[in-house]
């Protein structure tokens, strides 16, 4: 019997990129059948104040149908379903519509995170547990054997909880510099989580993330958010089990300017665009290092109360003396302490850490703390984070050097970059971007691959 693949695509605004996504799709080469689960959406107010965004989501909807033959709901129903095999020899589309007149998110309920819920909870109504849901965006690009090839991570992993796929922004759309920058942040962010061993060494981006339907239904579902749902639901998959880290073929993000959520690539490259990076800095690898300095002192920690930074940094964050105390009335055993542990100090008080550290560590001087309403104590500020930035730069390419060379192939990276010299990283050509970027995927995907126990090739 063919495995039965769930694609979730939320749009909103999406007239002009959907189709060379579903192109994508129906090009894929897989043993499977494909249902494409796409809900249209938005606020119902934006009839009122977003009426371009409410035709953009009219012709989006307009293309879907025109598919094939479609059975419509009920005249109240939001369901539309859509017969493709002229375009796919077993493929379905079904159609939510989110965005039609009083079918709009209502209240405080709305974006890409809502939407992504309605998606994947329609999905399991009727899918079996096995059934993977494979999480995409409108606008990302993947070739023709990846769905195959996602068959394939999970058949070789069948107990696993999620996969966690790599990811390649395409450069191109007018936003080289910025998508660049952004990149470098995450993947620093990334290897030095694989770097100190942390059970939640994950990239989150809601077009590179699979997980089969029981998993869903074991973690007991998603929690809506309007940006950085994706972030949260792979925390949940973490703790319940194995994400993987390794597949065969990337997906490939659009790199587009957007505001359609609060935080994430297309805001990222907004702000990147104006100078402003304090959302999405490059971490001191000696931040990550407490972290790992940590887990560490968990044999220890068993036993007795420890100060250490991350530790006190927690303590103070569940605003408890002894956090660990509890821990270690309830298990009796350091397997499943360090396993509480972990649940405790998750991937989001990791961040929040990190934030923290980096701000006690570069403090806005006197006068810039006295007003923000200067234009040259902004420029000031910014100055200040860009340095440090690159400095932070500068450490982790020393530390990836040592640490992540050794996993490569020779050929892969001919010349290592392991210093970065400029002061900011704006001034640094675009062809030094390229080349760092391109090193630390290189270096991510034979980490992910080392992680997942695969034999480099």
């Amino acid at each position: 019997m063919k495995p039965v693949i769930y694609i979730a695509i939320p749009a909103m605004d999406e007239a002009d990129y959907l189709p060379r996504t579903m192109a994508a799709l129906f090009s894929q080469e897989a043993d499977c059948s494909m249902h494409v689960y796409v809900c249209v959406n938005q606020p119902e107010d934006y009839w009122l104040s977003q009426p371009d965004i409410c035709e953009s989501n009219r012709r989006t909807m307009e293309y879907l149908r025109k598919l094939g033959d479609y059975r419509p709901g009920q005249p109240s129903a939001e369901r539309t379903e859509i017969d493709c095999r002229r375009h796919h020899a077993d493929c379905r589309v079904i159609l939510i519509d989110r965005s039609s007149r009083g079918r709009g998110w209502q209240g405080r309920q709305y974006g890409v995170g809502m939407a992504r819920k309605t998606l994947f909870e329609a999905i399991v109504k009727t899918a079996s547990p096995d059934d993977l849901i494979v999480s995409l965006d409108a606008d990302t690009h993947i070739a023709t054997g990846y769905l195959q090839s996602l068959i394939g991570s999970f058949r070789a992993r069948p107990t696993a909880m999620a996969l966690a796929v790599p990811y390649y922004h395409p450069l191109g759309l007018g936003n080289d510099r910025a998508i660049l920058h952004y990149e470098i942040y995450m993947r620093c962010y990334h290897l030095n989580m694989l770097r100190i061993g942390s059970p939640y060494a994950f990239t989150a981006l809601g077009s590179a993330l699979v997980f089969p339907c029981r998993s869903y239904c074991r973690v007991g579902g998603m929690t809506p958010a309007k940006s950085g749902e994706d972030f949260y639901l792979l925390q949940k998959f973490c703790k319940h089990g194995e994400v993987l880290h390794w597949n065969g073929q990337c997906v490939y993000p659009s790199a587009r300017l957007s505001t359609r959520v609060g935080f994430g690539t297309g805001p990222a490259l907004i702000k990147g665009n104006r100078g402003d990076w304090h959302s999405y800095p490059v971490y001191p690898p000696a931040l990550f290092d407490e972290v790992r300095r940590a887990y560490e002192l968990l044999p220890e920690l068993f036993r007795h109360d420890i100060r250490q930074p991350f530790l006190d940094f927690l303590a103070a964050q569940f605003k408890e003396t002894s956090p660990w105390q509890p821990l270690r009335e309830n298990f009796k055993d350091l397997p499943h302490f360090v396993r509480a542990f972990h649940e405790k100090a998750d991937a989001l008080r990791i961040l929040q850490f990190l934030k923290q550290q980096l701000m006690t560590a570069t403090p806005p001087s006197a006068s810039e703390a006295v007003s923000l309403e200067s234009p040259t104590r902004i420029c000031d500020s910014e100055a200040r984070f860009c340095e440090s930035d690159a400095r932070a730069l500068d450490e982790n390419l020393k530390v990836f050097a040592r640490h992540f060379a050794p996993l490569l192939d020779g050929q892969t990276v001919p010349k290592l970059v392991t210093e970065f010299h400029h002061a900011r990283l704006e001034e640094a050509a675009i062809e030094l971007l390229v080349q760092i970027r391109e090193q630390l995927f290189q270096m991510e995907m034979a980490a992910r691959r080392q992680a997942s126990g695969q034999v480099s090739r």
